[in-house]
């Protein structure tokens, strides 16, 4: 059981878990050598500043990777807690420091909710901020079994889901999925930093979308990068490699000749379809599913067919001729899976010529 907890560290990530352990019941007592964001993060409601009175159940280290072996070594010293976790994105680092430093190795367990925000700070933390997200959970060979029931405990308070992993096969990933993408986003938001006078007059959602994680905090992230150099420093190599590619064919497609466009547009179309397949697998299967319906020529049918199906959630993938030669339509359409029976339902009760519905993969865009 997990009804006392002291967060170490009350910024996005400790302050929005302060928020949810308060909201599930957990007594909830804050540390921050900032004066001023522990006092934001109170009058937020996310607990009380103050030492506990004996060792609560749980103490949350939410500091960067680099600062989680001393702080957990001081708290131990301390006697804060009877068991210990952190929140730091990198995992491989902080529990060797750990073995390395702390009195009581067995009473921690490295964690990583997989969820964040653009902005940083407490005023930025919400308590629903790990709803549905996964938390990964990162036993050593020392971790005692209080320690991972108590960590597990807390991410469930918090609405996420507990997943164990080893610390560098965490790093490997999270190198892919977060650091390397955060760079990308940043070099992407660093070529606008320069651009012509007006520019911002054609950003579109594109743009805000690429850029939108590029506003996070630049001491926490260079720590982070530091902190798991070797696994980003291997996926930018390939990034590289795939750039150094791309570079090259579109030189020679900006070239007045046309030798070798062919194999320059092959090139330029192999990324963008790998892009595609990729961002594919960044979608859970079966979240939407799709179905057909048949229009005639009638003036103006498919625009009462979305009309009708958007209070769903419903849009139009593509639109096909119903078969060859034919003069009808055929629409295809994507709904949410939780959404999908109530508007097959409801068109079809309309008069509209729906066909079978099938689980697809969520879209790309």
């Amino acid at each position: 059981m997990v009804r006392s907890l002291l967060v170490i560290g009350t910024g996005l990530v400790g302050t929005s878990v302060a928020l949810a352990a308060r909201r599930a019941g957990v007594t909830v007592f804050l540390a921050d050598r900032d004066a001023t964001a522990v006092r934001v993060a109170e009058s937020l409601g996310a607990g009380l500043t103050g030492t506990p009175g004996r060792p609560v159940d749980l103490a949350l280290i939410a500091v960067p990777p680099a600062q989680v072996g001393t702080v957990l070594r001081d708290a131990q010293r301390r006697r804060s807690a009877h068991s210990y976790t952190d929140v730091a994105g990198v995992k491989g680092g902080p529990e060797r420091d750990v073995l390395r430093l702390a009195p009581d190795p067995a009473a921690y367990v490295g964690g990583h909710p997989m969820a964040g925000r653009e902005r940083s700070g407490p005023l930025a933390a919400t308590a629903d901020l790990f709803s549905g997200r996964t938390w990964v959970l990162t036993p050593s060979e020392r971790t005692g079994a209080e320690a991972l029931r108590n960590a597990g405990t807390l991410a469930e308070l918090c609405g996420a889901v507990p997943v164990r992993l080893d610390s560098r096969e965490h790093d490997a990933l999270v190198a892919v999925t977060s650091h390397v993408p955060h760079l990308m986003a940043s070099l992407t938001a660093a070529r606008l930093r320069d651009a012509p006078t007006g520019t911002e007059t054609l950003v579109g959602q594109g743009v805000r979308d690429v850029t939108r994680i590029a506003a996070g905090d630049p001491a926490l992230w260079a720590d982070i990068v530091r902190s798991n150099a070797p696994a980003v420093a291997a996926v930018l190599r390939e990034v590289c490699d795939d750039l150094t590619r791309l570079s090259a064919a579109v030189d020679v497609l900006a070239g007045s000749g046309p030798d070798g466009h062919d194999s320059a547009l092959r090139t330029v179309t192999d990324v963008l379809a790998r892009g595609v397949a990729g961002a594919v697998r960044t979608r859970p299967a079966g979240a939407f599913a799709r179905f057909p319906v048949i229009l005639d020529r009638e003036p103006g049918a498919l625009g009462r067919l979305l009309a009708a199906a958007a209070p769903h959630g419903v849009v139009a993938d593509r639109v096909d001729a119903a078969r060859p030669g034919d003069d009808e339509l055929m629409v295809h359409l994507r709904v949410p899976a939780d959404a999908a029976g109530a508007a097959l339902a409801e068109l079809a009760a309309a008069g509209w010529n729906v066909g079978r519905c099938e689980s697809a993969p969520s879209p790309t865009r």
